[in-house]
């Protein structure tokens, strides 16, 4: 069947159903597009928040080591073990 043969109804009904399946391809189209890009985004930079979150753990790891070692330093034996090795290093002779 051509579309000469077609009817009026038949052929505007065929425009309509062209048009609602172009608009479809076309809104299809898009979101793939789009989705694409994202893919690729994602896959180009994998791990950027990773860096950030590296540095954060490093920074509370130290923070803890940091309030680990004040509190061997505040302890009597160490301050006492510290003078001594002060004052055996600044003796002359």
């Amino acid at each position: 069947m051509t579309l000469a043969t077609m009817s009026p109804e038949t052929s505007s009904g065929s425009v309509q159903s062209a048009g609602v399946l172009t608009r479809l391809r076309n809104g299809v189209h898009r979101r793939v597009c789009m989705l694409d890009a994202r893919l690729r985004t994602v896959a180009a930079e994998p791990e950027k928040g990773a860096v950030t979150a590296e540095y954060a753990v490093v920074i509370v790891a130290a923070a803890a080591f940091a309030v680990v070692l004040l509190t061997i330093v505040k302890s009597d034996q160490i301050k006492q073990l510290l003078l001594k090795l002060i004052q055996n290093a600044l003796k002359v002779g």
